[in-house]
């Protein structure tokens, strides 16, 4: 074997072991993390571009009222289902609540087809190099961060599921009382 048939087969192996730890948040239903570091901490600011580059969504922006904020790829099946949730949520609640999904793909190209797709009309962010995802260590694709009115973070959800959506209610009508 040579050491580039070794190093495929390493990279292969690897990402088959990432699919499945993705697959296997969704499909367990995965609650909300309770020993995710950023927990009662301060959400990490942000200003990233639309993937247009026409804006920038910035985490200050939406200051004083519960944000949810998912880390996503169009690469991840997960986060197929999670959008029009979240487009549920958002329309719930209207300007009460912000729900912003960063993209951590390496490019532009398919983000906005992937939002036609899946019904997304919230905020779209993009994520060049990830640096935001570093600090906010998503464990999964999707993953997302309840933060409350003051930038606290509240809640982690890592990967997605069906039925999901009554938990992340809860939380936000809880953080609107």
């Amino acid at each position: 074997m040579t050491w580039r048939l070794i190093g495929a087969l390493a990279g292969l192996t690897l990402f088959s072991l990432a699919c499945g730890a993705m697959r296997g948040a969704a499909a367990t239903g995965s609650a909300a993390e309770e020993g995710h570091p950023l927990i009662g901490a301060p959400a990490p600011s942000f200003d990233l571009p639309s993937p247009n580059g026409e804006r920038t969504i910035s985490l200050v922006r939406f200051a004083g009222k519960p944000v949810v904020i998912d880390f996503w790829a169009t690469w991840c099946t997960p986060c197929r289902s999670s959008f029009p949730a979240y487009q549920r949520i958002a329309d719930r609640y209207g300007s009460k609540v912000t729900v912003i999904g960063i993209s951590v793909d390496e490019g532009t190209g398919s983000i906005p087809k992937f939002a036609r797709e899946t019904g997304a009309r919230f905020p779209l962010a993009w994520d060049e190099g990830q640096i935001v995802a570093k600090s906010y260590q998503p464990p999964t694709m999707p993953t997302s961060y309840v933060v409350d009115a003051s930038g606290i973070v509240r809640f982690v959800h890592s990967g997605f599921y069906a039925g999901e959506e009554p938990q992340l209610e809860s939380e936000l009508d809880g953080l609107l009382k």
